[in-house]
């Protein structure tokens, strides 16, 4: 990948999100259809964790996500920003603070 500027990087929007709400996306084995928090609103985001992640487990857990994304139609779900997830041999690992903090703290 080419560098890019410290601009370009501040251009991208990056909070912290309490999963409220998960479900599996029908006909997929890998998505799901998750429901967080950013403390000023609710969106829907569609992350292919579900090979890793229980929806029970998922609900309460604070996660990193972009949140300037245009939105992306998956599965038929419309995708309202982008989790975040380290890949160790292809499997994602979710990222997340290392203490609870607000719903919609920005991350720099």
């Amino acid at each position: 990948m080419s560098p890019i500027s410290i601009e370009q990087f501040f251009q991208t929007e990056l909070k912290i999100a309490t999963i409220t709400g998960a479900e599996p996306i029908p006909n997929s084995n890998k998505l799901l259809k998750l429901i967080v928090d950013l403390g000023n609103e609710s969106r829907v985001l569609v992350a292919g964790i579900a090979r890793q992640y229980s929806t029970e487990e998922l609900v309460g857990k604070q996660i990193v996500v972009v949140t300037n994304l245009e939105p992306a139609k998956l599965m038929g779900v419309e995708s309202q920003g982008m989790v975040l997830a380290g890949s160790v041999e292809g499997t994602p690992v979710l990222l997340h603070p290392g203490e609870r903090v607000p719903s919609g703290t920005s991350v720099k």
